[in-house]
């Protein structure tokens, strides 16, 4: 990410501060929708992913650990449990404190890391490790990209073998037709069944509702269970086996990170409302439900669907795989939303982003993360074959995010001066929340949950590969290029000038850019009107129109031109240079010529750098990433590409 020197201009506004963290939503009160309909969506976005623990979670913390008897004590405490850790966890962390970090408005994991300005910090210091950690928090997410489809669709096929057991054999391949559908109509973009996903998840919700009430009305006393006595006397009853079950009681607030990551598209309001309104009593009715039918039934392993009257279970299934699918469908759309700001951001390699929806600029598709998630995806489902097998490997990499986040939070807390004292005390007790979660989910490991670690570790490598490689190339260039102002005085006065404007694309603004110099000397020409665009990344999500843009007129026809894109939007170059006008610069579009780099990278033991095999990984992650052509939206028909060599 390029970030801007601080200095006055006359000609246009100033960008605003890296450390402008503002807490206001992008959206105004007169354009957005009322909160019933945020809420409403909301319900079908945020929440498709806990919404779905209830399929399998309660029947997980009983039947994936033998040592757990289903005696009515065991019953009442993993019960008392899930009730608390969905209070503490999504109604006190997220809703009450974490979404107090607000990037103008944005949450998630890259937001968070944005807000302390890391980029530029030196190696080694605390802002470059909270970066690291921020960045490793964010590769953890590729993981729950590829497990919650998997076990969400699988958990709710095999409801099918509930009614019979002759579906037995047949859960697998239609749990992967299933998700080959759903990765497949991807391309399409979700603008149009996503107007149905919130009505189908308060019909989801309800579904939940009224099958918990069913089950507590036998046992009524199992609302006893909110009493958080009952969790202290499991723990007290089995010890280290109870301590466990904590790895597997995690599953009721995996999801939880939706809630923060989504914040930017609703508000804090909406999530607040669907949460408190309908998704917290429809998870709590539900899990007493399943608690109050184990208390009659206790060999029961499919608590959730056992629940359901002979007659309505095919019906159950049928929503189940709905709200499956639609929670898949936001996990994926949040693992596009997350790559994207990577790229902006200069962490991943450029890769082909196609906007699906004129209205939203959140509907987003990636060709090339699409297929590596589905091919993951379906690895999995045939890999592990059950749900109950892939709930092993669920847990560690989202109960280690959940880590990361409370401490970039307090860490952002205590840059912002929110009452220090008080955001220690807050962090210390969510954080030892967190750490008992990731400590029960680190005996997942051998089982499954290697996968989600080895996955985010792989990502991060690729992450640091790149952003290490750029900045050995732009040291190279850097190496050879002389500062702007000196290139300008010794130019020749013999060098022909012709009619029209050229604008040479520069990663930095005070170093002449390589072709530019190159074109000189090769051409021995060079347009009347020449622009030095650089494109800087700041660390908000939006930088408004009107502040798009600096520019500096330099000697003999030459112009800085700065221009400023949050790390959600699009960098549409020609659509910024438009606004040079309103500052007296004249540029026609029709007939600009733009000049970009195209790097030749050659690996070489003999230079100082990475590892030379590290150094071919990025020359292929390089020569298959976007030309700075579809990068920037520049019109290929006036495009002039000048290939340099450079060695690693």
């Amino acid at each position: 990410m390029n970030t801007p020197d601080r200095h006055d201009d006359s000609l246009a506004k100033r960008p605003p501060s890296d450390t402008d963290t503002t807490n206001h939503h992008h959206t105004t009160g007169e354009n957005r929708p009322a909160l019933p309909a945020l809420s409403l969506a909301a319900l079908g976005i945020v929440y498709g992913d806990i919404g779905t623990s209830p399929i399998y979670a309660l029947r997980e913390a009983f039947f994936a650990h033998a040592a757990i008897d289903t005696r009515a004590a065991s019953i009442y405490g993993v019960l008392s449990l899930m009730f608390w850790s969905l209070i503490v966890v999504i109604s006190i962390k997220y809703l009450s404190v974490v979404m107090r970090a607000s990037n103008n408005g944005e949450g998630g994991i890259i937001a968070l890391v944005a807000l302390l300005n890391p980029w530029k910090a030196e190696r080694g210091s605390r802002r470059y490790l909270l970066m690291l950690m921020g960045l490793f928090g964010a590769a953890l997410l590729y993981g729950d990209g590829t497990i919650t489809p998997a076990i969400s669709v699988l958990s709710a096929i095999e409801g099918l073998e509930v009614a019979t057991p002759a579906f037995t054999p047949y859960i697998v391949p239609i749990t992967i037709v299933i998700l080959i559908g759903l990765f497949s109509i991807q391309r399409q973009g979700t603008a149009r069944v996503g107007a149905w996903f919130g009505p189908v998840m308060l019909v989801w919700f309800a579904t939940l509702a009224m099958l918990g009430i069913g089950g507590i009305l036998h046992h009524p006393d199992i609302l006893a269970a909110v009493n958080p006595a009952y969790a202290w006397t499991f723990f007290a009853a089995n010890g280290f086996a109870g301590f466990l079950v904590m790895g597997t009681v995690f599953l009721v607030v995996t999801g939880g990170e939706a809630l923060y990551a989504d914040m930017g598209h609703f508000g804090l309001a909406p999530i607040r409302a669907a949460w408190f309104l309908v998704v917290l009593p429809g998870l709590l009715l539900n899990y007493f439900g399943q608690g109050a039918l184990m208390l009659a039934h206790p060999e029961t392993r499919q608590p959730f669907y056992a629940l359901a009257p002979d007659w309505a279970l095919l019906p159950v299934v049928g929503i189940a795989t709905l709200a499956t699918v639609i929670a898949s469908q936001a996990v994926i759309s949040g693992v596009f939303s997350l790559t994207r700001q990577a790229i902006q951001l200069g962490q991943l390699p450029r890769m082909r982003i196609v906007q699906t929806s004129r209205d939203s600029y959140g509907q987003i598709y990636i060709p090339v993360v699409n297929v590596l998630l589905m091919i993951a995806t379906i690895g999995l489902v045939v890999g592990f074959q059950r749900s109950e097998h892939l709930a092993s490997a669920y847990g560690v990499a989202v109960s280690l995010d959940m880590v990361i986040t409370t401490i970039l939070a307090f860490f952002v807390a205590y840059r912002w001066n929110w009452f220090p004292k008080l955001a220690g005390g807050v962090a210390v007790v969510l954080l030892a929340v967190d750490l008992s979660f990731f400590g029960a989910n680190v005996f997942k490991i051998p089982d499954g949950g290697w996968y989600p670690l080895l996955l985010a570790g792989l990502i991060f490598f690729v992450m640091a590969t790149w952003r290490t490689g750029r900045a050995i190339v732009r040291a190279r260039l850097d190496e050879k290029s002389d500062p702007i102002e000196r290139f300008i005085d010794h130019l020749s006065p013999e060098l022909v000038r012709i009619p029209g404007t050229a604008v040479f694309m520069s990663v930095s603004g005070q170093k002449t850019p390589a072709m530019l110099a190159h074109h000189v000397r090769l051409n021995r020409c060079l347009h009347e009107q020449a622009l030095i665009v650089t494109v800087h990344i700041m660390d908000v999500p939006r930088v408004p129109a009107a502040e798009r843009i600096r520019i500096a007129s330099l000697a003999n026809g030459f112009h800085q031109v700065d221009l400023y894109y949050g790390f959600i939007q699009a960098t549409h170059v020609p659509v910024g240079l438009r606004l040079c006008q309103e500052f007296g610069l004249e540029v026609d579009l029709e007939t600009t010529t733009f000049y970009v780099g195209r790097e030749s990278l050659i690996p070489d033991s003999q230079v100082p750098g990475m590892p030379v095999w590290r150094e071919r990984l990025f020359a292929f992650m390089a020569r298959n990433a976007n030309s700075a052509t579809q990068q920037f939206h520049l019109p290929s028909e006036r495009v002039v590409e000048l290939g340099i060599q450079i060695r690693l």
